[in-house]
């Protein structure tokens, strides 16, 4: 395809933005009907993408296997005495690794559209933010040039400051300057790093240095620059920076504090985008940058980067156990299972990298749809304490039964898409490590006493008489937003065929440079 789709689905949402800008704040339902169209033909653009991916045809580290690929000079420096001629290229394109990120991103988006309408607080601005936002996510999945992932990584931390800021909670302030706070500091790490790399690669292409993510996964160029003169002290501190700085963002303990308060504050829509798509851009950029451009960095801290998982997943279990609050709950849940993610990402074999990507989206879906679900509750009770309920099933059947797909989900119930994702986790991880494969397992025991405790106080029993008059059934613009999760999630746990295809010849590749011969030699260096 020549067509610049990527381009279109990423800037999509700036002209949906302009638009709302340019629309009277009156016009609450022109701006709401304005980002629906918007993230809806976004959704229609990922579709045809997956459509037209070659599932043969993609790797990691090979420009001629990406696919809708746009590459034009976009900033360019005539040469200098001190550092000759620069070089920044607009450098788009995905794989099997990105491909499932763009999806899940452009569902979520539209879907928290939805969500938002319940917004009545300076509807302009939020939605001008929202649709920003919704930038950022995307070109930090299509970018293949590491200054432009890095614009597109600070572009989206400036609207979920404010999103949070303004609209969240009675704590919204604190909470957001706390998520920008953490943030910045590893995106601080992050751009020490890439001006490291920059010295470091030269573009065969050009003949410059080049901020090109591709040409830095070149082993000729591990021996150039900045880490050729410190040497692999260099390139283990790099890896330590660029690892922070991502695990900031996933979070993996103890970098995980800014979370459960980001989450609380926030507002629903925020919520689910929170943990729908924001905490998959550390991982993903774990797997896209700090992996494939350190191979032997990754296999020297395999065992402690799998340690991390397991204190994720048991950690982040017993914190949601303690929880009296709903959407704190689910909040400690997604520290949880992101570490399964971690687990699978270290396992460093075809099977556990596999488990992770799919859980990565897998995990998109279920937390969404868990968010949305507390925020239905929440609109109506206006608490979220989980003592305070009860029966709530004899009020809202169809509430409870969504309620109950997204709960077993999330404890990895066969036949549902997280088990599928989970079990291809421990299967890659057991090759690596029995023993914290084992123990990590304890996270499903731990899970499932965490949803089914929850869900027997809050939709077991007898319900007060307080709500008797409050709690209604879901709506229809709830089932909107609600209903095309369970599906997804149902689908991929009974045929998930289709949607391992797409990943697993790009992590192929990928577990083969990380163990192959340059990541072999590296350490052995090391």
């Amino acid at each position: 395809m020549q067509f610049p789709i990527l381009t279109l689905i990423t800037f999509l949402p700036i002209l949906g933005m302009v638009i709302v800008l340019l629309l009277p704040k009156e016009r609450v339902r022109a701006i709401q009907a304005t980002s629906a169209v918007v993230t809806g033909l976004q959704v229609l653009l990922a579709i045809l993408i997956w459509y037209a991916f070659d599932t043969a045809k993609t790797g990691i580290n090979d420009i001629a296997t990406m696919q809708f690929v746009e590459r034009l000079p976009w900033i360019v420096i005539p040469e200098t005495p001190w550092f000759g001629e620069i070089r920044i290229d607009y450098f788009l394109g995905i794989d099997g690794l990105s491909m499932p990120m763009v999806l899940l991103t452009a569902l979520i988006s539209f879907l928290a559209t939805f969500s938002s309408f319940s917004i009545k607080k300076s509807v302009k601005g939020y939605f001008a933010m929202f649709l920003l936002l919704d930038t950022g996510m995307m070109g930090v999945f299509c970018s293949l040039d590491m200054f432009l992932f890095y614009v597109f990584w600070e572009v989206m931390l400036l609207p979920m400051y404010f999103l949070i800021g303004i609209w969240g909670g009675p704590r919204r302030e604190y909470a957001a300057i706390k998520f920008f706070l953490y943030t910045l500091a590893g995106s601080v790490l992050l751009l020490l790093v890439m001006i490291g790399l920059y010295f470091s690669t030269i573009d065969p292409q050009t003949g410059v240095h080049t901020f090109n993510m591709i040409a830095m996964m070149d082993p000729a160029n591990v021996t150039q620059g900045i880490f050729a003169t410190v040497g692999s002290t260099a390139r283990m501190l790099a890896f330590i920076a660029l690892f922070i700085g991502f695990a900031i963002k996933v979070p993996i303990f103890p970098f995980h504090t800014w979370l459960p308060d980001a989450h609380v504050e926030a507002p629903t829509a925020i919520s689910v985008i929170l943990a729908g798509v924001l905490l998959k851009m550390g991982t993903y950029g774990l797997l896209r940058i700090s992996f494939p451009i350190f191979p032997e960095m990754t296999l020297y801290f395999q065992i402690p980067m799998m340690v991390l998982g397991f204190v994720n997943i048991v950690y982040g279990a017993l914190c949601a156990m303690a929880q009296k609050d709903f959407k704190k709950l689910i909040a400690y849940s997604s520290v949880s299972h992101m570490g399964y993610v971690l687990l699978g990402m270290a396992a460093l074999n075809v099977q556990g990298m596999t488990g992770a990507v799919f859980q990565m989206f897998n995990h998109g879906t279920i937390t969404a749809m868990l968010f949305l679900l507390v925020g239905v509750l929440y609109d109506r009770a206006h608490t979220r304490g989980l003592d305070d309920f009860g029966g709530v099933y004899n009020k809202m059947p169809v509430y409870s039964f969504l309620t109950v797909i997204a709960f077993f989900a999330a404890i990895g119930l066969p036949s549902l898409s997280g088990f599928v994702s989970e079990a291809f986790v421990f299967l890659g991880a057991f090759q690596t490590s029995k023993l914290w494969t084992i123990l990590s397992t304890m996270g499903i025991v731990l899970g499932a006493g965490y949803m089914l405790w929850t869900f027997q106080r809050v939709f077991m029993g007898s319900l007060p008489e307080k709500w008797e008059s409050v709690l209604n059934d879901v709506n229809g613009r709830e089932l909107v937003t609600l209903v095309p999760l369970a599906i997804i999630i149902v689908v991929l746990g009974v045929y998930p065929s289709p949607a391992l295809n797409w990943m697993s010849t790009s992590l192929g590749h990928l577990v083969d440079l990380v163990n192959g011969s340059t990541g072999q030699a590296l350490i052995s260096a090391f």
